[in-house]
């Protein structure tokens, strides 16, 4: 249990970590990758390399100690990084190892005369106040999910049944239990968690759930990244009868129940998880917008699909954006709208109410001018939902 000294020693340590906060998560990793491989699966090293990771976890050690004397005001932040460490299998004894690394590393980013022998204590116990709650809250989540239906905990066997190419560069994998057994129910709009073996290292990867619920297969569809080690190793040795580890589903940004007209606004592979939500919705009433931002035709994938399903579902308008599109494109391939994304042009996609659900998802500049054209176009904020691919951040 913190006492009142210790909340006053972490909350005064605020100034230094928003002046200094990504220096020391960097100091942090390097301690913690370097001198403990066997937490390297559980972390993305591009993200590493980008800086992504160390400016997350920095907003999210500094949220914590602003907040330490009422944490109910992280709000979401607690339940999305439970989300993320579910679907990595974190586990309880990987929670000594972070915290050690993270105390050291504050020692000596800071220097003893500010890292005192108070101020460690303090963070230790804060620190561990935070793994508790944390620890606690996956543990729930990995009983549920073993207790479920077609449920289980930590790894298991499945096979690709089916590999298809929906773009020029993203694939669609379509997964079924080795073991022949019923597969865990999942929400529209979250994730799998993957495990593979490249060249050797063990990675662990999440992929949105781009299929609605069937009882019998998870579908991913994962786009080659210049430089990714998962997704180019899916797309050049992952065939139709590999072997594939999984985690079982997890994630809180789903698809809500409602009446008001639903939004599903993706650019790139973001309509992965849109394309759930989208086959869920249509089995209702409820009007839906589906609103895509593409580079080229060519990278946009199920385009075909949306098409029929909009052919099917009168409730259902799509409208497509493309940067580019080649001077001999085919009437039957030319999309809505060229350029980028415009608040004028988006306003005029949008239902006539702007009491609407709106879910957005894609790379973090252009979900950056989403939030802000939805927030100008009069869409209430707390109706405009959102995820990130990787490290959670804010859009700021």
């Amino acid at each position: 249990m913190l006492t009142a000294q210790q909340k006053s020693i972490v909350s005064a340590t605020v100034p230094l970590l928003e002046t200094g906060g990504e220096a020391l998560t960097t100091h942090f990793y390097r301690i913690l990758l370097d001198e403990h491989p066997e937490v390297r699966p559980l972390f993305n090293q591009a993200h590493q390399a980008s800086g992504a990771q160390p400016r997350a976890l920095a907003n999210g050690v500094l949220m914590y100690a602003k907040n330490i004397d009422r944490l109910e005001a992280l709000g979401d932040l607690a339940g999305q990084i439970v989300n993320k460490h579910v679907a990595l299998q974190v586990l309880p004894e990987h929670y000594p190892i972070v915290g050690a690394c993270l105390l050291r590393a504050i020692r000596e980013v800071l220097g003893t005369e500010i890292a005192t022998d108070e101020v460690i204590s303090a963070w230790a116990a804060a620190y561990g106040q935070l793994a508790d709650i944390l620890i606690g809250a996956e543990k729930q989540a990995y009983d549920e999910r073993a207790a479920a239906p077609g449920g289980w905990r930590g790894a298991r066997a499945f096979t690709v049944v089916k590999k298809e190419a929906e773009s020029e560069e993203i694939d669609s994998f379509y997964l079924a239990p080795a073991d022949g057994g019923a597969i865990l129910d999942f929400a529209p709009g979250q994730y799998i968690g993957l495990r593979l073996v490249v060249d050797g290292k063990e990675i662990r990867r999440n992929y949105s759930l781009s299929a609605a619920p069937n009882g019998a297969t998870y579908r991913i569809s994962v786009k080659r990244e210049a430089g990714g080690v998962a997704s180019n190793h899916l797309h050049d040795h992952v065939f139709e009868g590999s072997t594939v580890e999984l985690f079982p589903p997890a994630g809180a940004f789903t698809l809500q129940a409602g009446e008001r007209p639903l939004v599903l606004i993706s650019g790139g592979v973001g309509i992965t998880p849109t394309l759930a939500m989208l086959e869920a919705a249509l089995k209702t009433e409820r009007a839906v917008h589906f609103i895509h931002f593409a580079r080229t035709r060519g990278v946009h994938a199920f385009r075909h699909a949306i098409d029929a399903l909009a052919h099917k579902h009168p409730q259902l308008k799509r409208f497509y954006c493309y940067e580019q599109v080649a001077t001999n494109a085919a009437q039957s391939d030319a999309p809505h709208a060229v350029g980028r994304l415009d608040v004028q042009q988006l306003g005029q996609w949008l239902p006539a109410t702007r009491d609407v659900d709106s879910y957005f998802l894609g790379p973090k500049p252009f979900m950056q001018q989403v939030k802000t054209a939805l927030h100008t176009l009069g869409v209430p904020e707390r109706q405009a939902r959102y995820e990130f691919f990787g490290p959670a951040s804010a859009l700021e």
